[in-house]
């Protein structure tokens, strides 16, 4: 599992708006619907068990939001935003992950989100291992490392390639491997690492990715020969 399958409820629609405009910009956050009544939010909770986040709204004129959530079963991680400060505490006595005072900031709903999506990864429900997220200039890019075939050193950054795209990213192959050296990439040369599972052909001093000669480094060709049985 990749995201954060999240909903969000709250009764006026600027605040949702709000909440979908902060969503957009967190890669690890999908938001898969918003609700401005709770019944429909209940009925779609209990149709798709497999929603990971609820943003709950407690001020609400149907319903209070920390009783709707009382009555959840099962219960979804949540986040509780309200105007009113007095219902902090009502909040965390369920065990609420957060508690977002309105009005609040984009850098505060980031906070939040990253709480949910330690506790998930914690509990083992949220599988992050082949995600890693760059800064590529100001964006922050989302990289399936599955779908990287080689990994090049530019100066004091690295490239990813992929079949369709290029992603620079300010770090080190170094820094990358100790990072997300996982069993499926192997350093090649002093500038490449690749992704076994995207190799075309190996020669004695070169390989191919994606139909791209990389050169095979002197001190790495013994290892590459072990483990390829060339």
């Amino acid at each position: 599992m990749e995201v954060i399958k999240a909903i969000a409820l709250d009764d006026e629609p600027i605040a949702l708006d709000i909440v979908k405009r902060f969503a957009a910009k967190v890669p690890y956050l999908a938001l898969q619907r918003t609700f401005l009544n709770a019944r429909d939010a209940e009925a779609y909770l209990q149709q798709h068990e497999d929603i990971h986040l609820l943003f709950l709204d407690v001020h609400m004129p149907d319903i209070n939001g920390i009783d709707l959530f009382k009555k959840l079963d099962p219960k979804p991680l949540v986040i509780f935003s309200t105007a009113y400060p007095n219902y902090a505490l009502a909040g965390f006595e369920l065990e609420a992950l957060d508690y977002l005072l309105k009005p609040y900031s984009f850098e505060r709903f980031e906070k939040a989100c990253q709480r949910a999506k330690e506790m998930l990864e914690l509990k083992g429900v949220l599988d992050t291992e082949q995600i890693l997220y760059v800064k590529d200039g100001y964006q922050l890019v989302r990289v399936n490392l599955d779908e990287v075939g080689y990994v090049e050193a530019v100066g004091n950054y690295i490239r990813f390639h992929l079949a369709d795209q290029e992603v620079l990213a300010r770090m080190t192959i170094k820094d990358f491997l100790i990072e997300k050296g996982t069993h499926d990439f192997m350093q090649v040369h002093r500038s490449f690492v690749v992704n076994k599972k995207h190799l075309d052909k190996i020669a004695r001093q070169s390989l191919w990715v994606f139909e791209n000669e990389l050169p095979i480094g002197v001190s790495y060709a013994k290892s590459i020969k072990d483990e390829f049985q060339v």
